[in-house]
């Protein structure tokens, strides 16, 4: 199996492989593959080898490398790249003005070494969850092609998933990481609301966005939210006000951590083997308590009003003119969002702050609380309906149906790929929640299912 991000990470930094064959590899495998998975829609070849012959000559005159020296990564291609359209999945931004600078968290990763390959598919303006792209084609997933890799951030997570990079930066608003994360059975982070700077990122929905990393392995995954850290007084929406490193705190794993289950709702909306790998979570983490969640069902109902409010406003002028140029899976979604009553969006927004105040009142009894990511393992692409104990719902709206109350509270969630019984193969991954600003724990919940075996990415036989 390839080196996860962590391995890449250490064998760079003792000078036991160069930055520039570690890129190679990330290159020649990307080449090898993507005809196959079609995660990646850009492409910065000789970028990258530049950027990896400047890290290998900064060791050979001696001088400190950042924490990620040498690691590949993508980006869903709503994050600016320099020189480079910012496509957001759409056909419509096609004739937009190169971006002249590159996004703040990419900026953060290359700072510490991180080295950028391309860029990513996506649903059309982050509005999905399955990354079933008219206008560059579907993203495959690489373990089992013919099946969906998640959206609205397929590309990223298929990519790790593939091994063309170990790590890669998506956008998560209503489940757009850990979708992805659970289908493509990858590590996702999706921090709390307001931790990462958003600046020179597409928008989706303003309110709810949350920008965060994918990546192969748990400790992989904290080395990469740690150097993404940092407050951003040019962004309004960062709401952090200092770094708080969790590399160090892993180790800790689940001890004394306070971990409960979710029931009710994330029962009823999950499928057998949903459950089946919420079970192993909790039995490697020493949960037994079931917790209530408050009003998920309202929470999930107020995110779709939310989203498609904000997404048909901020999208209304080119609906007007050219609605035609739109991803025919979405553009009446964002139709009927732009012609939404106000009263629906604000009484949402009323709710939203009551809500809040109910979700962090739980963890005044817990730490972290597990629920299934996703209803069920990835379907086939093209699937219209799923059934979750025996009641069918549409299929592309539905896969978030586990998701959407926990990131409307803004909660940070780490995905966990899980590979239960019942799914034939495929992987179906847990969320593991925590408070507000609380990324340690559930980092360390996380860590202690990867140390456990329960936890694990898989490599694929593409």
């Amino acid at each position: 199996m390839a080196p996860h991000l962590s391995d890449i990470a250490h064998a760079v930094a003792r000078g036991e492989r160069s930055a520039a064959e570690v890129i190679e590899a990330s290159i020649a495998r990307i080449e090898a593959t993507d005809t196959r998975v079609n995660a990646f829609t850009g492409r910065r070849f000789e970028a990258a080898r530049a950027q990896a012959a400047r890290i290998d000559a900064q060791r050979a005159r001696g001088e400190p490398l950042g924490p990620l020296a040498g690691v590949p990564f993508a980006v869903k291609n709503l994050f600016d790249s320099e020189g480079e359209v910012t496509l957001a999945g759409s056909k419509v931004n096609r004739s937009h003005p190169p971006a002249t600078a590159n996004a703040v968290l990419v900026e953060r990763l290359q700072a510490a070494g991180a080295v950028l390959v391309g860029s990513l598919n996506m649903d059309e303006y982050a509005y999905g969850f399955t990354t079933e792209n008219t206008h560059y084609g579907p993203c495959h997933n690489p373990h089992r092609l013919g099946h969906v890799a998640g959206g609205s951030s397929g590309g990223s997570g298929a990519a790790v998933a593939a091994g063309q990079v170990p790590l890669a930066l998506g956008s998560d608003t209503n489940g757009s990481i850990r979708v992805p994360s659970s289908f493509c059975g990858v590590w996702g982070l999706k921090p709390t609301f307001g931790r990462l700077s958003r600046r020179g990122s597409y928008p989706f929905v303003n309110s709810i966005d949350h920008l965060g990393p994918f990546a192969d392995d748990l400790d992989g995954l904290a080395l990469a939210y740690d150097a993404l850290q940092g407050p951003d007084p040019l962004d309004p929406g960062c709401f952090a006000t200092c770094v708080q490193p969790v590399t160090r705190s892993l180790g800790q794993g689940a001890q004394g951590l306070r971990v409960g289950v979710l029931g009710g709702y994330f029962v009823e909306h999950a499928s057998a083997p949903a459950r089946e790998a919420v079970a192993l979570a909790a039995a490697a983490l020493g949960a037994s308590a079931t917790v209530a969640w408050p009003d998920a069902a309202q929470a999930r109902a107020a995110a779709f009003i939310t989203s498609a409010s904000e997404g048909g406003a901020l999208h209304l002028q080119r609906l007007r003119t050219q609605a035609a140029d739109f991803e025919p899976l979405s553009v009446d979604r964002f139709i009927s969002g732009a012609l939404q009553p106000a009263a629906w969006y604000v009484r949402a927004q009323r709710f939203r702050r009551v809500y809040r105040d109910k979700v962090n009142a739980l963890f005044r009894d817990w730490d972290v609380l597990i629920a299934p990511a996703t209803p069920v393992a990835a379907p086939p692409i093209g699937t219209e309906w799923i059934e979750v104990n025996g009641q069918r719902f549409p299929c592309r709206p539905s896969i978030g149906l586990l998701t959407q109350p926990i990131s409307f509270a803004g909660c940070p969630v780490v995905a966990a790929p899980l590979w239960p019984d019942g799914t034939d193969g495929l992987p179906l991954g847990v969320q593991l929640i925590a408070a507000p600003w609380r990324e340690d724990l559930a980092l360390r919940a996380g860590w202690a299912l990867a140390q456990a075996g329960v936890a694990q990415v898989r490599e694929p036989t593409l």
